[in-house]
């Protein structure tokens, strides 16, 4: 058994001026700093991948350090979608209505081979990567991937968060990124 105390992850204050009594920052890093420690994720769970995820939530690994304590079930509720599992192609509409349901910013993990690339699943009725039908931030790869993986690929997620500018999700790019993917 182990016995070691987890470790306690502080949040680091952002860049900034720093006085006598004062500190000052940019709204923006703050804001990024508040969104990367308060994820809220929807696991969409189809198959061994959301057994992990659940090892994941547990209290050997504890998820919660991280801020996402809190699994959303409403799309309108969660920014982080986390798609676990292998997706067949009658289940891609159903995928891509979640996450058009959720609101900006949103960002999407893919969990596991199935999600990532249709895993060993090289068949007419499987989706080949959910990438073809919604954008994908980051890949967590593995058969199933580990719970050490799920935290690194949240602690990444978290990265995009808290570095993230107001403006990219209006910039022509993203908008761009978006219409290649027929999503309004």
């Amino acid at each position: 058994m182990d016995t070691r105390v987890p470790e306690i992850k502080t949040v680091e204050a952002p860049d900034g001026v720093e006085g006598a009594g004062f500190f000052a920052t940019s709204l923006e890093k703050v804001v990024g700093m508040a969104r990367a420690n308060s994820l809220w994720p929807l696991p969409f769970a189809t198959s061994c991948c959301g057994i992990e995820f659940m090892a994941t939530m547990g209290s050997h690994y504890d998820i919660s350090r991280f801020g996402s304590e809190r699994p959303s079930f409403s799309p309108r509720q969660a920014d982080l979608l986390m798609v676990m599992g292998t997706i067949a192609k009658k289940m891609a509409p159903i995928v891509k209505q979640v996450y058009e349901q959720m609101a900006e910013p949103r960002w999407v993990l893919a969990m596991g081979a199935c999600a990532c690339s249709g895993g060993i699943f090289d068949s007419y009725s499987v989706l080949q990567g959910i990438d073809r039908i919604i954008p994908v931030d980051v890949y967590v790869p593995g058969c199933p991937p580990r719970p050490e993986q799920v935290i690194d690929g949240l602690m990444r997620v978290q990265d995009l968060a808290r570095n993230e500018s107001f403006r990219r999700r209006n910039a022509p790019e993203y908008q761009a990124l978006l219409e290649s993917y027929n999503i309004k």
